[in-house]
């Protein structure tokens, strides 16, 4: 029923609005239609007929422009009436607060009550956010200096937020001003990932370029007429060239999964056929290491849509770390069971070995890049650092998951999941 009597109050003021711009066309018309009554002596019932279609013609719209220009000026007044601060402080997902001339809080939406917490109407500013830049902002605006600033603002708790804090004052004469935090924490996030990232890279082909400048300036020194450290010289500098090359294919692997949207459900990979081809193509790399490599398959097929060069590549890099790194336990288990349990049906891929394991404090960061467990291990078995950061970006893009399960001491298994839809 409200609703109803603002939309006539509405159509009202519009045409309150359409009379008014009409007036002196109506005045004219009246003038001239009372000097004919004058002057003609026509009836009484012409002149109310003239009078009501004078009336008509000036409700009509003079021109589309016009008309449009009218309408939405009503249109705009009657929306901007059942319009509430309140309502449209709501409507903004970032933290939001309103507060007046003495820094008291006047309205904080919800988003401003999750970041923060302990705010309410009638709570000082000055108060809450202590830090000297919140200070000096609302300082500016509020003193008149400036009618809008911006700055950096990091919340310490409950975990470490990074904002960039907007202020100014709303409409004119209002006395109220606004604060709109704009959550940073993931923009620096990733800028201090990607500067980790070029830090460590950058580091990982130092080395190898180091020695090898090394020995080529011994090489054309002491050792130039030196037949057995030639050799020996040579072999380290092979060994250090493929290490970067291997860095590179590593990097440029990373850059294009990044660049790949996620995968399509279309193509259907058999896992049994897949996770075969792994096991045969490290056979050698095996029988080096002595391990047993073990096989525990479901029945029936296993197939999962994907694709089967990535999946392909993250099976290969789990069970070559398997290889490598549980080494000393002898034999490693690759296993593929179905998934029914819970909302997310799939197949489960396990490769566990039974080496010396992974302490519990390393599991949650072993898949960043560059992250190592034992730095000297990871060299001496040529790991890059990387294997675990591209196994985690193509199961990202299947829309899958990785979980470690590790004892120190009694080896580790992990696991991929991979959904059958």
């Amino acid at each position: 029923m409200a609703d109803l009597d603002a939309e006539q109050k509405g159509t009202a003021q519009a045409l309150a609005v359409r009379l008014w711009n009409s007036r002196w066309l109506l005045i004219a018309g009246v003038v001239a239609i009372l000097a004919v009554y004058a002057l003609a002596a026509i009836s009484a019932y012409i002149v109310l007929a003239a009078l009501a279609l004078l009336l008509a013609a000036a409700m009509l719209p003079v021109s589309g422009t016009r008309q449009s220009a009218e309408s939405a000026a009503a249109i705009e007044a009657f929306g901007l009436q059942r319009l509430s601060g309140e309502y449209l402080a709501a409507a903004v997902a970032d933290p939001l607060i309103i507060f007046d001339r003495t820094a008291t809080i006047v309205h904080a939406n919800a988003a401003a009550f999750a970041a923060f917490g302990g705010i309410a109407p009638g709570l000082s500013l000055s108060l809450k956010f202590r830090a000297p830049e919140m200070q000096a902002l609302l300082d500016g605006v509020l003193s008149g200096d400036v009618a809008s600033d911006v700055v950096d603002y990091t919340e310490k708790l409950p975990v470490e937020r990074a904002y960039r804090v907007s202020a100014s004052s709303v409409g004119h004469g209002t006395d109220l001003y606004v604060l709109v935090f704009k959550d940073q924490s993931e923009a620096r996030r990733i800028d201090r990932m990607r500067a980790d990232f070029i830090a460590n890279a950058s580091h990982e082909l130092r080395t190898p370029l180091a020695s090898i400048a090394g020995f080529i300036e011994t090489l054309r020194g002491p050792a130039r007429n030196d037949p057995a450290a030639r050799d020996q010289f040579l072999q380290i500098m092979q060994s250090q060239t493929g290490r970067m090359a291997r860095l590179i294919d590593d990097l440029l692997s990373l850059s294009r999964l990044e660049m790949k949207p996620y995968l399509k459900p279309g193509t259907e990979v058999d896992l049994r056929e897949t996770v075969d081809s792994v096991i045969d193509s490290l056979g050698p790399l095996a029988r080096e290491n002595s391990v047993a490599v073990e096989r525990d398959y479901a029945d029936g097929p296993l197939d999962v849509p994907g694709d089967r060069d990535e999946l392909f590549q993250v099976f290969e890099n789990l069970l070559e770390n398997a290889c490598k790194y549980g080494q000393s336990g002898g034999r490693v288990v690759v296993s593929i069971a179905r998934s029914d349990a819970g909302s997310e049906p799939g197949i489960d891929v396990t490769i566990r070995d039974f080496g010396p394991g992974i302490p519990e404090e390393h599991i949650p960061r072993i898949t960043e890049r560059f992250y190592r467990v034992d730095v000297e291990t990871s060299r001496t078995q040529k790991g890059t650092g990387l294997g675990l950061s591209i196994v985690k970006h193509i199961l990202t893009r299947h829309n899958a998951r990785l979980s470690i399960k590790s004892e120190f001491g009694k080896g580790a298994a992990f696991s991929v999941h991979l959904p059958t839809h």
